[in-house]
């Protein structure tokens, strides 16, 4: 392998212009399709085949319009004063109409007063056909009753329709201190079905109106969806990043390119996935986890290579052409390996059979699949431009005879060596305490009440809690379902609602639809708790195993909606997560078996990464969900973890953490295989690749820290995940814990049965096949088609 890429970056190196501009080309390509097609976001998180979408793929086919979304406003005065004031009316009255107005939004205000209006026609009717001395009377009667029955409703509920001109307005709910209104409206589809532009365009309708007549309006729960934006802590990670470059690599000229291709890394892979995706919505977290992985492992495999590149024109004085070809030969095979172990991890997410994860790990695999072909084609093209500057005449003089085992990493991996047991010990202590939180670890989706107090998610929650009821920021559907062959009648339709409404934990239960052969049923529930509550999700589980009588032993009932999708999700990430961390676990012992040759060391290996997966739960799981050092990343306590965190983080962290172990055990083996004693080809190996190694930790745990402090609660704790857990494993595991436990198994860690040996290739990772041809006589193949300069 390592010929081959040699090979390749003296071509690239040669010819810059052609590799240049094949990448430049498909950014373009895509650029094109991007702008013809759209962007579209969408929030889904569905599963299929869990329950809860089991119910909305059977509403889809038999009751449509129950099957739709459902958006809402909050409306509260300034003062706390009545919501109900004639000029605060006629602005509730314009928000109505203005969201009616938009895209996916469907019904009216006629369309629900029809009703209403009928009956009243009726009981005109009824009054004109009295005689005149009654009609007064008649209809002063009827006021009464309707006032009777709204009073009945507030003292039930604690609420009640507005009435606009002696007619009810269904979809707008008053407060029964008359403080707060909510407006509720049905949508064409489910809300996290939806793109982006079309949710913002919603929201923007309604809050065009905020502010008038001392009203504050804010888009309600169902409706939260956070763009996520480049914001200043996402650039100051990456300008962390590019300091990082400068400082390691010596100059702004080298440090400028890792940083360069990480971006076109990213580019291209984001930009096919949403190409692909020919315009129509796809999870906002796709693009976002690319975007991440991308940036980070396209600056590190880059840093990797620059870096070994100016080692041997610094220390071997090669030329810059030389010095390239050998460098994406040596340290390109580890950029191969490292990014095959990245790609099979993600892959494997797709053997959980989870559909939405599958396509989020198949655009972050192509992502880094992309990265490694920048680094292998279009790094070694940049350097061909560069040439000769990209070590100063200065660092060449001094080069030769410097010493590029650096002190520190000498000392510190010399003490490991030699307080090796202590080592272990301590740190696994150390990673062990740090895993316990997990032990308590809550799954869930944050609500809007784990939003910060002063976020407009966190104040329409709230809003909507104190004035209706926390059950309103998540409302269910029960679909009730007759036997095969059978129906429901109108007592049968009673009873089932009788029974949910009796169900511990409701507190609203109305029938919102039937089937045209009553075999399906559907109703509203509103919970007395609100979404992210423990006893939301008994209320769900104990709907789910009600009864249904009278319609066939087979009748069945069902639960959806947003908060039953969510508890679903969590339940199905948890049965998922152990096969997961199974196949990680068998995967890694394939590829770290290949590519160093020995039996202990991929065990070892892979044992470190599960304690670093441990404690980097542990500690999201304090951070977030127990609130220390809260106020740092403004985090509320309480917060559960998303659902997809732990899949999520082990995918990317056991790619990442097997980058930094192909490098420090390719270096290690190196200085091994040459004759030195194990313990000194730890310290040399080491010492040799350490720093290359924090430099790219710091890297990646900047670019992912920058993604903490963004105001969506599920990438704040993905980029958190991602930035403790690369510290984690790169500084206690894999240059702390992995090297000790090298130290202590001396030979035995390189060792492997001589039949293993036998039919195991030698992929040459450390690049030997390049030092034992003669200088020159490599490159001097490609010297004819080298171009004057």
């Amino acid at each position: 392998m390592s010929s081959l890429l040699y090979r390749l970056g003296l071509s690239s190196f040669h010819r810059p212009w052609i590799a240049i501009s094949a990448w430049a080309l498909v950014l373009g390509v895509l650029g094109a399709v991007i702008a013809v097609g759209g962007v579209q976001l969408t929030s889904n998180l569905s599963i299929d085949g869990t329950p809860s979408q089991d119910v909305l793929d059977t509403l889809a086919d038999e009751l449509p319009d129950a099957a739709r979304g459902q958006g809402s406003f909050i409306l509260t005065a300034e003062d706390g004063s009545s919501v109900a004031e004639p000029e605060r009316v006629e602005v509730i009255m314009d928000v109505v109409e203005s969201v009616y107005g938009t895209e996916h939004v469907v019904g009216s205000v006629e369309e629900a007063q029809q009703p209403f209006v009928e009956q009243l026609e009726a009981l005109m009717s009824q009054a004109a056909a009295l005689p005149a001395a009654e009609q007064a009377a008649y209809l002063a009667q009827i006021q009464q009753q309707a006032d009777a029955q709204i009073q009945q409703q507030i003292d039930d509920y604690g609420f009640a329709p507005l009435i606009v001109d002696g007619l009810p307005i269904p979809q707008v709910l008053i407060s029964e201190d008359k403080s707060a209104a909510l407006f509720q409206f049905a949508l064409d589809q489910q809300v996290q079905s939806m793109g982006s532009a079309d949710i913002e365009k919603i929201i923007a309708a309604g809050e065009a109106y905020d502010g008038e007549a001392g009203l504050t309006v804010l888009p309600g729960e169902s409706l939260k969806f956070a763009l996520p934006a480049l914001g200043a802590a996402e650039i100051v990670g990456v300008l962390i990043a590019a300091v990082v470059l400068v400082l390691v690599l010596g100059s702004f000229l080298a440090g400028a390119l890792p940083l360069v291709t990480g971006i076109v890394s990213v580019g291209v892979g984001v930009g096919i996935a949403i190409a692909s995706a020919a315009g129509e919505p796809i999870n906002l977290m796709t693009p976002i986890l690319a975007v991440m992985i991308g940036l980070a492992v396209g600056i590190d495999y880059s840093l990797f290579i620059v870096n070994r590149q100016r080692n041997l024109i610094r220390v071997q004085q090669l030329t810059a052409r030389e010095a390239t070809g050998r460098a994406v030969g040596s340290a390109g095979s580890s950029v191969v390996f490292a990014g095959l172990t990245v790609v099979v991890a993600l892959v494997g997410l797709a053997a959980v059979g989870v559909s939405m994860l599958t396509a989020m790990a198949l655009v972050a695999a192509g992502t880094v699949t992309v990265a490694v072909l920048v680094a292998l084609t279009l790094l070694p093209a940049v350097l061909g431009l560069v040439g000769e500057r990209v070590v100063s005449v200065k660092a060449r003089a001094t080069g030769a005879t410097a010493d590029q085992h650096h002190r520190i990493a000498r000392g510190w991996s010399g003490f490991i060596v030699k307080r090796r047991w202590l080592v272990l010990l301590g740190t696994t202590v150390i990673i062990v305490l740090a895993a316990l939180p997990a032990t308590n670890m809550t799954l869930g989706m944050p609500t809007g009440g784990n939003s910060s107090p002063d976020s407009s998610a966190r104040q329409s929650y709230d809003a909507v809690g104190d004035s209706f009821g926390a059950g309103f920021n998540g409302p269910l559907i029960a679909v009730a379902e007759a036997e095969a062959g059978s129906n429901f009648d109108e007592e049968q339709i009673t009873e089932i609602t009788t029974r949910i409404s009796d169900a511990d934990g409701v507190r609203l239960a109305q029938l919102i639809g039937t089937s045209d052969d009553n075999a399906t049923v559907a109703f509203m529930v509103i919970p007395e708790t609100g979404p992210g509550d423990e006893r939301t999700a008994h209320l769900v589980d104990e709907l789910r195993e009600t009864a249904v009588d009278g319609s066939g032993d087979g009748a069945t009932l069902g639960v959806t909606g947003l908060t039953a999708v969510m508890i679903d999700m969590t339940e199905k990430m948890a049965e998922v997560f152990p096969i997961y961390i199974a196949i990680i676990v068998i995967l890694s012992m394939i590829i770290l078996l290949f590519a160093f040759r020995s039996v202990l060391l991929p065990i070892l290996a892979t044992g470190g990464f599960v304690l670093s997966i441990l404690a980097t739960l542990g500690l999201t799981t304090l951070v977030f969900q127990d609130g220390w050092l809260g106020g740092l990343f403004n985090v509320e306590p309480g917060t559960p973890l998303v659902p997809v965190i732990p899949i999520i983080g082990t995918g990317i962290l056991y790619g990442l953490a097997m980058d930094y172990q192909v490098f420090l055990s390719s270096s290690m083996r190196d200085h091994f295989l040459r004759g030195e004693s194990p313990q000194q080809a730890i310290v040399n190996g080491f010492s040799a690749t350490s720093r290359v190694v924090v430099a790219a930790a710091i890297i990646m745990a900047s670019v992912f820290a920058g993604f903490i402090f963004s105001p969506e609660t599920m990438i704040a704790q993905i980029g958190f995940t991602l930035a403790i857990g690369v510290l984690i494993d790169a500084f206690l595991v894999r240059m702390t814990l992995i090297p000790a436990a090298f130290a202590i198994l001396g030979r035995a860690t390189w060792w492997a049965p001589r039949w293993l040996q036998r039919i195991l290739p030698d992929l040459d990772i450390e690049g030997h096949k390049l030092e034992q041809q003669p200088d020159g006589r490599m490159h001097s193949e490609l010297s004819a088609q080298e171009p004057s300069r």
